[in-house]
């Protein structure tokens, strides 16, 4: 009850900002001269909570690279930046995150760009009420949420710490969960599963993928801290905003304002006050509890383990 009121009222947390601070507020103190010196990738940026976390960290001189499925709407995004912040620097390239060629296909793309990367936003989500299949055969909603976006980071991390040793500047990977992970059961969290379904629920698919995303962020963190890495991985919950997702399922998610839920993105990956933070799951910009399974380190490490054996194969198969 008392954080319900707390969210409502939006009072402010122990990083001093709450559930009514805009992304803007929580990057305004960042220097023009650091951010101009970033490259940041986001996913899922042509509309809703991605739109505007592109639009702010823009806005504070960050370099902009958009994958798109859709390049029509990417185009109408970078058009709308641009005319706020001309001097935004944004590259659009093709992508679609529920197939592992097509992300393949991106990172050999950005990497031949020579671009440093400092912060990569694992923004996209996909809510389907009927079952579908990637074109990998996999549940589309675990298929793009979280798959693609786990093959995504594996394919630029080494691109993000060794930009991180050159320019001596923390990089940083949000991973963008829900607090709907909480409603996931220890029994029905079964990789195979999740993979294709016997019985599909649109909502319970949801929520498996938004756990997935925040064990993938603990194991990561795990591995980055075990090298040494100067990179720091964070999974948050954006708030309860309009997005995408509700063209799907309404009634799902309501909300305000994607100005609100974009804060905790933009506080996670690019205000100082989470410098050194990883391995942590965040709300309305303070570090928060998040589900005892999504806690679970050895959880954590067998998703990981098993994520990696699948995309590996499907990889090497499709080679042949």
């Amino acid at each position: 009850m008392k954080a319900t009121l707390k969210y409502l009222v939006g009072i402010a947390g122990p990083s001093g900002y709450g559930s009514k601070t805009t992304a803007e507020h929580v990057t305004q103190n960042c220097s023009v001269s650091f951010t101009s010196q970033l490259t940041a990738i986001i996913t899922g940026a042509t509309s809703g909570i991605g739109a505007e976390t592109a639009r702010v960290l823009a806005k504070r001189g960050v370099r902009l690279v958009i994958p798109a499925r859709d390049l029509k709407k990417a185009a109408m995004l970078k058009e709308a930046i641009l005319r706020e912040s001309p001097w935004a620097d944004i590259i659009l390239l093709e992508i679609d995150l529920s197939s592992f060629v097509s992300i393949q296909r991106f990172c050999a793309h950005f990497l031949s760009l020579g671009l440093p990367l400092h912060i990569l936003i694992n923004n996209a989500g996909k809510f389907s009420q009927k079952l579908e299949f990637s074109e990998d055969k996999i549940e589309l909603t675990f298929a793009t949420n979280y798959l693609g976006h786990f093959l995504l980071t594996e394919m630029l991390l080494d691109k993000m710490v060794e930009t991180a040793e050159q320019a001596g500047i923390e990089g940083r990977i949000v991973n963008v969960s829900s607090v709907v992970h909480n409603w996931v059961k220890r029994d029905h969290f079964c990789f195979n599963q999740m993979l294709n379904p016997k019985s599909y629920n649109g909502t319970r698919a949801y929520a498996q993928s938004k756990l997935a995303n925040i064990l993938h962020a603990k194991e990561l963190s795990r591995q980055l801290m075990a090298r040494n890495a100067n990179v720091a991985i964070n999974a948050v919950h954006p708030g309860i905003v309009k997005t995408g997702i509700t063209r799907d399922h309404k009634g799902f998610i309501t909300g305000m304002h994607f100005r609100f839920g974009s804060a905790s993105t933009c506080y996670v990956a690019l205000n100082p006050q989470t410098k050194g933070v990883s391995g942590k799951y965040f709300a309305d910009c303070d570090e928060c509890h998040c589900s005892a399974l999504a806690n679970d380190e050895i959880e954590a490490h067998i998703l990981w383990k098993h994520t990696r054996a699948l995309i590996h194969r499907r990889l090497l198969s499709s080679l042949k």
